[in-house]
Formats: C-alpha cells, sequence, structure tokens
C-alpha cells in the first residue's frame, strides 16, 4: 500500500556570507544542509525531502525565497512547526512562513518571477560591517552612466555572453522585466554609507552567474572603461563577445520569488 504524500511550500530568507550556496555539497556548509539538518531533528527521523526554488552562489543571501517539502506525514499544526523550525534553524537562516500544496505543484517548474538586488556604493572604503550584504567599489564610478547602462538589458535579448562558461546548447534569449539602478533605502544600517545604490533586477529565470556578469560591465561602465554601445552591441542576436568580470557574490540577494 502506498503511503500518502504531502507537500508544503516553506519561504524562508537567510544571509548566505558564510555558506557555500544553497545546494548541499559535500564537506561544505550550505544553505541546504543547515535546513535539512534542522528538519531531521524536529521530525525525529521521519522520511522528507526538501527541494529549493533555485539555487544561489556561495556568499549569496536571499531576503525571500522558497523550498518545497515533501513528507509521508502530515505537519498538523503549521504555526506550530513554523515557531518549532524557527527555534531550532541558525540565526541567520529564517522561515517567514508556511502553507501546503498540491501534488501537482513544483518549486522549480511552477512559473515565478525572480527580482535580485545588487546593492553596491563606490569611491570610498565602507565599515566592515557591510561586507555581508554590499559591495565597495573604490574607484570613483559614474553611476549616472550606469543607470543608463542598466536599462538596456530590460527586455528580449541574446544573453549568451552574460552566462559562465556557455555551451552552444542552451537557450540564451531571455527576457528581462524589469532592470534598474536606484538608490538604496531598501537596505539600511547605521554603519552604512551615507549614498548607496541597488541594481533590480527582475525576471522568470536567470542562468549561472548572469546577474554578476550583468553587473560587472555596468562596473566596467561606470569605470570607463566600456561604453554603451559595448552593452548595446553584446546583447545582439549575433554577438559572440563573452562578458570577463564577475561582480563579487556578497553584494548580491535574492529578494523576491513570486509565484504566478
Amino acid at each position: 500500500m502506498l503511503q500518502k504524500r504531502f507537500f508544503y511550500l516553506i519561504k524562508i530568507q537567510y544571509l548566505g556570507y558564510r555558506f557555500h550556496g544553497w545546494q548541499k555539497q559535500p564537506k561544505l556548509k550550505t544553505v541546504q544542509f543547515m535546513i535539512d539538518r534542522t528538519l531531521k531533528f524536529i521530525f525525529e527521523g521521519k522520511t522528507f525531502k526538501t527541494l529549493g526554488a533555485g539555487r544561489t552562489d556561495a556568499m549569496v543571501s536571499a531576503n525571500e525565497t522558497a523550498l518545497e517539502l515533501f513528507t509521508y506525514h502530515e505537519i498538523e499544526d503549521l504555526e506550530v512547526f513554523l515557531n518549532l523550525f524557527n527555534f531550532n534553524l541558525p540565526q541567520d537562516i529564517r522561515a517567514l512562513g508556511i502553507n501546503e500544496v498540491d501534488e501537482n505543484f513544483n518549486v522549480i517548474q511552477n512559473p515565478k518571477v525572480k527580482e535580485y538586488h545588487y546593492v553596491f556604493s563606490e569611491g570610498q572604503k565602507n565599515h566592515p560591517f557591510c561586507a555581508p550584504i554590499l559591495t565597495t567599489i573604490l574607484e570613483p564610478l559614474n553611476v549616472d552612466l550606469m543607470k543608463q547602462g542598466a536599462l538596456l538589458f530590460k527586455g528580449e535579448h541574446n544573453f549568451k555572453g552574460y552566462c559562465f562558461r556557455a555551451t552552444d546548447n542552451g537557450q540564451y534569449i531571455r527576457t528581462i522585466l524589469d532592470s534598474e539602478i536606484i538608490d538604496n533605502d531598501i537596505y539600511v544600517a547605521n554603519f552604512f554609507p551615507s549614498k548607496s545604490y541597488v541594481f533590480k533586477v527582475k525576471g522568470k529565470g536567470f542562468m549561472r552567474n548572469q546577474i554578476r556578469l550583468m553587473f560587472g560591465e555596468l562596473i566596467k561602465l561606470g569605470r570607463g572603461d566600456i561604453d554603451l554601445q559595448h552593452i548595446e552591441n553584446s546583447l545582439k542576436p549575433e554577438s559572440t563577445d563573452v562578458m570577463d568580470y564577475i561582480a563579487p557574490a556578497s553584494g548580491l540577494i535574492l529578494h523576491s520569488v513570486d509565484f504566478e
């Protein structure tokens, strides 16, 4: 007789600075490893499985992302479970909410929109406490020009050059729903610089290191190493350019995951 399975969607957030990304890896501390270890303790040996909405790289944080929990036993009180889960999770991971979903839901395949933020400042050395969530670019940058460059990514383009180790078999024509640089009033602390910025990107899916490669080009633009035409050309269908500057990981934050 087949056991009944139960399916739950859990929203979480975490500071990625001390983790080697989301996905479990041998002998490395990852977010999924810490979550599974906590669930193993709570479930006292009962069988379960977790599946993330996507992977984040080492040192990348998430303000809101999701995982799907598969079990062979029903969680009778979701609020009690959520409180117990948070009590036992490490302080740099927090569960935001949980709800039951049906067997047709798939946290990876279901349509969703992801919004990423890249937080940065320029022209000065910052307080070391900024390091986990804000990248410091020591050189002065032309941020106004970078704002123009960010707008060029919006829409449907060829992003093959913005995929780390791209092959000839991938789907590189992608649509960016929103791309802009704004003044940062989202992430604040008394040790933050007086002026910082957020590169906001929205889309239904991103390739390996895509956003960090996109922001790397914007940094080069702000330094005067390239011009706006260079970015325009890199996005054309016939482009064979390969971006060579991956921006640091610690400024990147998965801000939200919205299921359609």
